[in-house]
C-alpha cells in the first residue's frame, strides 16, 4: 500500500483550503469564485493534493462534485487544522492586547435563554473590547464546529458525551421544568390540579427530536393519558411565549425561563421527573482562549449570583 507522509510532501495550506471549499460550495467552480481563484488554478492544485494523497477525494458529476471516502475523511482532518489555525490567530491577538478578543458561543435552542445573556452582559460590562458572537443550533449541529475549532465552548443542556471522548462537560446547574401560563390564566385558581386537569387547555409542546419532548412523553405514557389533541410544537422561546401570553395555553419551560418572566408563572401541576442539567461543553484537550476563559467565569458567576 502506498503510504503518504503528508510532513515531507509538498501539501500546503492552500491545498487544505480549497478542499474545505469544494466540499462546502460542492463544485471546483463555486469553490474559485468563492476563493478568488480561477477554475484553472483551483483544478490544478486539487489535482495536487490528490497526486500527493494518492487517492481520488471527489467524484465528478454534471451538477458539480461529492467526496469520496477518502475526500471525508481529508476534509473532516484539514476543517480542524484551519480551525486551530484560526484560533492561534485569535489567541495570539488576545495575548497582544488582552482589552480585546473575540468568544464565539454554540448555544442549544431554548437552551440558556436567562443565564448566557446576563453572563455576556456582565462581561462586555468588564472588557468592552471583547467580541461575543453566539450562534444557535441544534447539539448534532455544534459538536462538529467545536470539535473543527469553530466555537469556543456550547451553553445549553447538557446531554451525555460517552460517545465523544473528545469532549468534556461543565455543570453549572440543574433545575426542574415547569408547567407555566400566562398571569391570569384560569388553571392558576384550580385546586390539587392533576396533569388530567389541563388537558382541556391548547398546550405548546417542543418538537419530536427533542430531549424535552421525549420526557415529557414518557410522563403522558406513564398515567396513561395521550398528548393534547389541541397543540403546537416549536422550540422557539420567543415563539412560545407570545403564544402562552396571548391565549390559555400551557407549555413545559425551564423553571429559570419561568421565574424570570413576568408575564408568567408556574402551575400547581408538578413534573417531578422531568429536570435538566445545564452547563458547557468544551474540547477537552483544547486549552481555552483568554476570552473563552473570562465568558466561562462569567457563566459561573451568574449561576452564584440566581441561587
Amino acid at each position: 500500500m502506498h503510504m503518504v507522509n503528508l510532513l515531507n510532501r509538498r501539501l500546503k495550506l492552500r491545498h487544505l483550503v480549497l478542499v474545505v471549499a469544494i466540499a462546502e460550495q460542492g463544485s471546483v467552480l463555486r469553490a474559485a469564485e468563492h476563493l478568488h481563484l480561477g477554475q484553472p488554478a483551483a483544478t490544478r492544485a486539487l489535482r495536487e493534493v490528490e497526486q500527493i494523497l494518492a487517492v481520488p477525494l471527489f467524484v465528478r458529476g454534471p451538477r458539480g462534485v461529492t467526496p469520496t471516502m477518502f475526500g471525508e475523511a481529508f476534509v473532516e482532518h484539514a476543517r480542524r487544522v484551519l480551525g486551530e489555525l484560526h484560533r492561534a490567530e485569535a489567541r495570539i491577538k488576545e495575548l497582544a492586547d488582552g482589552e480585546v478578543g473575540t468568544v464565539t458561543v454554540g448555544t442549544l435552542m431554548a437552551g440558556s435563554n436567562v443565564l448566557l445573556p446576563r453572563a455576556i452582559s456582565a462581561l462586555k460590562a468588564q472588557r468592552p473590547g471583547v467580541t461575543v458572537v453566539v450562534e444557535e443550533a441544534t447539539l448534532d449541529a455544534q459538536v462538529p464546529r467545536l470539535i473543527a475549532g469553530e466555537i469556543d465552548m456550547i451553553v445549553g443542556r447538557l446531554k451525555p458525551i460517552e460517545a465523544e471522548p473528545a469532549l468534556r462537560q461543565i455543570t453549572l446547574y440543574s433545575e426542574p421544568v415547569r408547567l407555566v401560563a400566562r398571569i391570569g390564566h384560569p388553571a392558576h385558581h384550580f385546586t390539587n390540579a392533576t396533569l388530567v386537569d389541563l388537558l382541556s387547555f391548547p398546550w405548546v409542546f417542543p418538537l419530536k427530536q427533542t430531549d424535552l419532548r421525549s420526557e415529557l412523553e414518557l410522563v403522558f405514557r406513564t398515567l396513561g393519558l395521550t398528548l393534547p389533541v389541541n397543540r403546537v410544537e416549536c422550540t422557539s422561546i420567543l415563539t412560545m411565549r407570545a403564544l402562552l401570553c396571548d391565549n390559555d395555553m400551557v407549555a413545559a419551560m425551564p423553571d429559570l425561563v419561568a421565574r424570570t418572566d413576568p408575564n408568567l408563572a408556574s402551575l400547581p401541576v408538578n413534573l417531578p421527573s422531568v429536570r435538566r442539567s445545564v452547563g458547557v461543553t468544551l474540547l477537552a484537550q483544547r486549552p481555552a482562549t483568554p476570552s473563552a476563559r473570562l465568558m466561562l467565569e462569567h457563566l459561573q458567576a451568574q449561576v452564584v449570583e440566581s441561587d
